[in-house]
C-alpha cells in the first residue's frame, strides 16, 4: 500500500507547508480583530477561509475539463498533448514554488506587521470592513492554493494519489494552526519551515528533471506522429536505448539496483524525482537548479526573522 499512495508524499510536503503559511495568515488576523475588539468580524475570516479553498478547487476543476476538452477534441494528438501539458504545468509548478520559497523566506520578518497593517486598515475603513478582511484572508488562501492546484495538475496522469495527498496536508496544516493559536502550544515554525523548505527544494528539482522528460516524451511522439519531424530528434535509432531524444545521452543508469518504479525508488521517485536513468540535460538542470536555487534560499535563511509563531494575545 505504501508504493500505492507514493505520489500522495509530494502533494502533503506541499499542502501542509503552504497550509501552515495560510493558518499563520488567518491565526494573527484573528489576533488583531481580538486586540482591536472587532471579533464580530470573525465570521468573515472563516468565509474568507472556506472561499478561498472553493476557489482554488475550481480553478483545479477548470484546468483538468480544459484538458479533458482538448483531448477529446483532437483524440489523435492525444499521445503530444499529454506529455506537453505536463511540461508546461510542470514548469509554471517549478516558477511558482521556487518564488514562493525564496520570497516567503526573505518576507517572513515583515509578515506579521504587514498583515497587522492591513487589518488596521480595513477596520479603519468603516464602510465595510468585513470585505476588507475577507479579501486579505480570501487571497491568502487562493494563492497557497493555487501553488498546490498547478503541481497536481502537473501530476495528473497519476490520478486521484495526489489529491489525496493534498486533503492530507491541509488537515495536518488546520491541526497545526488549531495546536498554535487555539491550545496555545508553542512551535518552533521558523525551524518547521527551514526543515519543509529543504524538501521542497528537493520536490521542486525532482520537477525539473520530469519536466523535461515529458518535454523529451514530447518531441518523440511528434518525432514519430508527423513525417519530416524526425529531425527533432538526435538519436539513431540503434543508439536510442543510450541517448534520449533532445536530453544527450544517459549519463546514469541504475535500473538494476533501484528501479524506480519498485520500493523504495518509487517512493523517491514521487517525492524528489528520482529516475533511474538520467540523462545529460536533466543531470546539468538538476544540478543547476539546486545551486542556484538553494543557493538564495540557504542565504536568505542567514538573514533575521521575527516570523516565530506563537499565539496571539
Amino acid at each position: 500500500m505504501m508504493m500505492d499512495f507514493s505520489a500522495a508524499l509530494p502533494t502533503f510536503v506541499i499542502t501542509l507547508r503552504e497550509g501552515v503559511e495560510a493558518a499563520l495568515v488567518v491565526g494573527i488576523v484573528l489576533a488583531c480583530l481580538k486586540k482591536a475588539k472587532a471579533e464580530q468580524l470573525n465570521g468573515w475570516v472563516y468565509n474568507g477561509v472556506i472561499a478561498g479553498i472553493v476557489a482554488s478547487t475550481l480553478v483545479g476543476a477548470f484546468f483538468i475539463w480544459g484538458i479533458q476538452a482538448l483531448n477529446g477534441t483532437y483524440p489523435e494528438y492525444e499521445p503530444v498533448i499529454e506529455p506537453l501539458i505536463e511540461t508546461v504545468f510542470g514548469l509554471i509548478a517549478i516558477i511558482l514554488l521556487s518564488w514562493m520559497l525564496i520570497w516567503m523566506t526573505q518576507q517572513a520578518r515583515f509578515l506579521k506587521a504587514e498583515i497587522e497593517g492591513n487589518v488596521t486598515l480595513a477596520i479603519k475603513q468603516g464602510t465595510a470592513p468585513g470585505w476588507g478582511v475577507f479579501g486579505l484572508v480570501f487571497i491568502a488562501v487562493l494563492r497557497e492554493g493555487f501553488e498546490t492546484v498547478v503541481f497536481i495538475i502537473a501530476k495528473f496522469q497519476q490520478g486521484i494519489v495526489p489529491v489525496l495527498g493534498a486533503f492530507g496536508g491541509l488537515a495536518g496544516a488546520i491541526i497545526i494552526g488549531f495546536l498554535l493559536f487555539k491550545l496555545g502550544i508553542k512551535i518552533n515554525i521558523r525551524q518547521f519551515f527551514q526543515v519543509m523548505g529543504v524538501l521542497l527544494l528537493l520536490i521542486v528539482a525532482g520537477l525539473v528533471v520530469g519536466a523535461l522528460k515529458h518535454f523529451d516524451q514530447t518531441a518523440v511522439a511528434l518525432a514519430q506522429m508527423k513525417g519530416g519531424l524526425e529531425r527533432l530528434c538526435f538519436y539513431s535509432a540503434p543508439l536510442a536505448q543510450y541517448h534520449s531524444c533532445l536530453l544527450g545521452p544517459m549519463v546514469w543508469n541504475t535500473t538494476r539496483v533501484l528501479p524506480d518504479n519498485q520500493f523504495p525508488g518509487l517512493v523517491l521517485k514521487a517525492l524528489f524525482g528520482y529516475r533511474a536513468r538520467i540523462y545529460l540535460v536533466q543531470a546539468v538542470a538538476y544540478l543547476l537548479f539546486l545551486f542556484t536555487i538553494g543557493s538564495i534560499y540557504f542565504n536568505s535563511l542567514s538573514m533575521p526573522t521575527n516570523a516565530s509563531a506563537k499565539p496571539q494575545e
